[in-house]
């Protein structure tokens, strides 16, 4: 064989080994996204929220979200909307840190960050997460699943729906109006008596 082919040869098979690794170092940095919850949203029966001292509890009675501990308040279904298609559908991609000594680093340890619970019908918790708020990126935050020691950058704020105080769930019932003339044709029948 021509010693030009064959150092042309070995040329060739340098570049495919070069890109391989080259391949094969990228597919390691890549970001992947993986979502929050994975179940389904029906299953979805009680959400415990704490941060700290402060803790809330949503449940639902049968198709009305209701808050534990308080039946002066009603549960705004914009939040409860907000809360399925923002935080349960979103996703963490890029992985921080694995070292469970770092927790505090990202505001996601027992203490410093914000505690999610998803509960089904049974009392079963089908979801855990620690969020914590990056002090880099207000568009983004750590987030780690159960006890697991990784902690990951989702891919949008999810802290901002998500709160401990019932009147960011609740709102005071409005009271029920009753139109004038309806009301004026009441009068009128109880004064015929």
């Amino acid at each position: 064989m021509d010693k030009n082919i064959q150092n042309g040869l070995i040329f060739i098979i340098i570049l495919f080994i070069l890109a391989g690794i080259k391949l094969n170092s990228d597919s390691k940095h890549a970001t992947t996204l993986n979502t929050l919850y994975t179940g389904k949203i029906e299953d979805v029966h009680k959400i415990l929220i704490q941060e700290g001292q402060d803790a809330i509890e949503l449940y639902k009675d049968n198709e009305t979200w209701k808050i534990a501990g308080n039946d002066t308040l009603e549960v705004r279904e914009n939040k409860i909307s907000n809360f399925f298609d923002n935080v349960l559908t979103a996703g963490s991609e890029t992985l921080v840190s694995n070292n469970s000594e770092k927790w505090d680093t990202f505001s996601v340890g027992d203490s410093t960050g914000m505690h999610l619970a998803i509960i089904n019908n049974e009392d079963v918790t089908i979801g855990y997460y620690v969020f914590g708020r990056s002090k880099k990126d207000w568009s983004h935050n750590y987030v780690r699943y159960d006890n697991k020691p990784e902690v990951y950058l989702t891919n949008t704020s999810i802290i901002h729906h998500i709160n401990t105080r019932d009147v960011f769930w609740g709102e005071i019932p409005k009271p029920i109006e009753i139109p004038q003339d309806s009301l004026n044709s009441k009068l009128d029948t109880l004064n015929n008596f």
